[in-house]
């Protein structure tokens, strides 16, 4: 895929999040890895339904502005992720509903927040991770994150939102996509005697994959 379609990639997968109400405003951000250890990050306060091509930010791996519009200020996570993960080639980062609500709870467990019960949320994501509060954009939400990057696929920022990273852009959506549907079938059925997968069922997905 060459730059400029990745570029226009971004620009569909990120309106298409925007119309389905997995981001509101300017909240949530995108990037994937480009040739020449290179990232593309959608713009500052831009709104993800409303992006263009050719003012997507383009950093190196230090975080420098290549070209495009000034960067979202959570790119900084986002390289932090990139650097400790090499597997790791696109994040999406949403404040989509379920998600964000799940995260505004008390006492989740910190190594999972969603006890697994379908068996998508374990072959896309396996297991979600809690990042304590920090206000957007602190510098210590990359630094959590940096040294939980191999911990998992997906992480949840306490009263925030969520962060999940993909093979590649189009499986980082897919993953997203999962995870949030996932939270709102928690939601749905809470007080429900909820029939969790088994250990040796959840290994068994394991070694599946996808």
């Amino acid at each position: 895929m060459t730059e400029l379609e990745q570029k226009q990639q971004m620009v569909a997968l990120a309106k298409s999040l925007f119309e389905r109400g997995y981001s509101v405003g300017g909240a949530g951000n995108l990037s994937c890895r480009l040739e020449g250890e290179r990232f593309l990050v959608t713009p500052t306060g831009s709104s993800l339904g409303r992006l263009t091509a050719e003012r997507l930010s383009v950093l190196d791996g230090d975080g420098n502005l290549l070209t495009g519009d000034k960067p979202s200020k959570e790119s900084v996570f986002h390289l932090a992720l990139y650097r400790k993960n090499p597997a790791c080639n696109a994040i999406v980062h949403l404040h989509s509903t379920y998600l964000t609500a799940l995260s505004c709870l008390q006492n989740l467990d910190s190594a999972n927040a969603l006890r697994p019960f379908t068996p998508y949320y374990v072959m896309r994501v396996g297991a979600l991770p809690v990042i304590p509060y920090y206000r957007p954009g602190h510098p210590d939400i990359a630094r959590e994150l940096e040294a939980r990057a191999l911990d998992g696929r997906a992480f949840l920022l306490a009263n925030h939102g969520v962060v999940v990273t993909g093979s590649d852009l189009t499986d980082a959506v897919d993953n997203s996509e999962e995870l949030e549907e996932t939270a709102k079938l928690f939601f749905i059925l809470r007080g429900a005697d909820i029939r969790y997968l088994t250990a040796a069922e959840i290994d068994d997905l394991k070694n599946r994959g996808k």
